[in-house]
Order: C-alpha cells, then structure tokens, then sequence
C-alpha cells in the first residue's frame, strides 16, 4: 500500500514538473507554438511512459 501511495505521488510530481517545464516555454514572445510543440511530444510520450511503468509496477 505505501509503495503504491509513494509511486502516485512520485508520479503526480514529476508530471507537474513537466507540465510546469512546456508551459514555461510557451510564454516567452520570442517563441511561438511550433517551435515548442516537440517538447510537448516528448513530454506527452515520457509522461505516458511513465504512467504506464506505474501501472505495470502496481499490478
């Protein structure tokens, strides 16, 4: 039961710090959305990575 409370917070965080890492991009002036939106396929592909490691971790 810890470990799989522990996976779940790990998890939330590191999503919240990728999230947070491609938001940040996009504010700047200077960049515009398509140059950008490969860090958001990369973060979109590790986040799943990542959810999908937890779940086979918990089964």
């Amino acid at each position: 039961m810890i470990n799989k409370l522990t996976m779940l917070i790990g998890v939330l965080l590191a999503i919240f710090f990728l999230g947070g890492l491609a938001t940040t991009l996009t504010r700047s002036m200077m960049i515009g959305f398509f140059d950008v939106l490969p860090v958001y396929i990369f973060m979109g592909i590790a986040i799943g990575m990542m959810l999908y490691e937890a779940y086979i971790e918990t089964k």
